[in-house]
């Protein structure tokens, strides 16, 4: 990059991080339609895409370069750094002629699937970097701007993603080529499931952590899952399978290792009334939070879609374990980005202790595997709950066992 051009990258950029934006609303992700979409709607989703994701990449880069000028030279922090630049570059051109036919909306989707991929690791990268730069930012500040920029990616990655999942499920478009093998499901629209039963996902993780502790122990405890099986709700998927399988892998190490193999672990859940519900985003930036819109206006009028905002289910999971609790001086700490415990052989030798077998299961979604066992777990888990404006609560009885109860708020009722 010249020196001219990147001179007018930091205008651009600068000029895009002060756009006002509000936060992502569940009409925003319903306002194209059921898919698939008709040639208009798919151009209509990719450009509203568009006008969405410039600013928000653009004020992740403005975050990078407010840390320390020694810490944003780290080669892993400049790598990301760098990263949200590329992906600025490439999505402005389209921004700036807007998508006007199925071609340019193809190769936008190429631009877009290249992105998300381009940011698969961003979290396990900077986490290196900000271990070899520990000795020039506190702790306090590195919780303080992860915490901040994972929530924001949480909604980059779910603008990004829904787009790409309509496109997929819209293909192809105007013509008669014959349906996919494996069509997707009537109750997704996009990322979203809007009949999605917790108690699928709860066992589908439990198969993965029961075979990784099957592989490392030699045995797993059972699961016996009671209250409301049955209950369903909107949300995305891929988000409550990676809180599960934290969750799950915390409960199934402890009861092992506590040599409690035989005590099951206990999940409830429990649906609560549908009630009205107002979520707001954390204060002061409009980009890491998710909103509950009663405003049904930019749904797709001659869509079948209803969304009766702003009430929304939501689903408590409770999962108990008799692992022995959480120790009394382990447990203040369990919401910190722990990166300072670690250490330059764990990051080499992902068999340590700190980096076992265990610790490195993670989303049975994929994108969120190479977080696991960088201590993010739980921390990152309670992101993704708040997000939707649901929560994560911890109750150990040292000695005993611990309760955990995990609330998700259901992303809006949709008809």
């Amino acid at each position: 990059m010249t020196h001219q051009a990147t001179d007018v990258a930091r205008d651009e950029v600068a000029r895009l991080a002060a756009t006002p934006r509000r936060a992502l609303t569940l009409a925003d992700l319903l306002r194209h339609g059921r898919p698939p979409l008709s040639e208009d709607a798919l151009l209509a989703s990719a450009n509203f895409t568009l006008s969405l994701l410039p600013a928000r990449l653009a004020s992740r880069i403005q975050a990078i370069r407010n840390l320390p000028f020694i810490v944003v030279s780290n080669p892993h922090v400049s790598k990301i750094y760098h990263n949200y630049l590329h992906s600025l570059s490439t999505l402005l051109p389209y921004q700036q002629r807007r998508i006007t036919t199925l071609q340019e909306e193809k190769q936008f989707g190429e631009v877009l699937a290249d992105l998300v991929q381009t940011h698969t690791n961003t979290i396990p990268v900077l986490a290196r970097g900000f271990l070899e730069s520990r000795k020039y930012i506190n702790p306090e500040d590195v919780t303080h701007f992860l915490d901040t920029h994972l929530r924001a990616r949480i909604g980059t990655r779910l603008i990004a993603e829904q787009h790409l999942a309509l496109h997929f499920a819209s293909q192809p478009v105007g013509d008669d080529a014959p349906p996919p093998p494996n069509p997707i499901p009537s109750n997704y629209i996009g990322v979203i499931d809007t009949a999605l039963r917790p108690a699928r996902i709860i066992r589908v993780c439990e198969d993965f952590v029961g075979e990784i502790c099957e592989l490392k122990y030699g045995v797993r405890p059972r699961l016996e899952i009671g209250g409301e099986p049955e209950a369903s709700f909107a949300h995305v998927p891929v988000h409550i399978e990676y809180i599960i399988t934290e969750l799950l892998k915390n409960a199934f190490r402890a009861t092992i290792e506590s040599g409690n193999e035989r005590e099951p672990i206990e999940v409830t859940i429990a649906a609560a009334p549908d009630v009205p519900s107002n979520i707001r985003p954390m204060r002061g930036d409009a980009d890491i939070g998710f909103e509950l819109s009663a405003n049904n206006d930019s749904v797709a009028p001659h869509d079948p879609i209803r969304q009766s905002s702003p009430s929304s289910q939501s689903i408590t999971i409770r999962i108990r374990d008799r692992g022995g609790g959480i120790p009394p001086d382990v447990l203040p700490h369990i919401w910190s980005y722990s990166f300072t415990t670690f250490s330059e052989d764990d990051f080499q030798n992902p068999d340590s202790s700190s980096l076992g077998a265990l610790n490195t299961i993670a989303s049975t979604g994929g994108h969120l595997s190479s977080i696991a066992g960088l201590g993010y777990g739980l921390p990152l888990s309670r992101a993704y709950a708040e997000y939707f404006g649901g929560s994560i609560a911890v109750q150990s009885l040292w000695g005993w066992g611990t309760d955990v109860y995990l609330t998700l708020q259901g992303v809006g009722r949709v008809d």
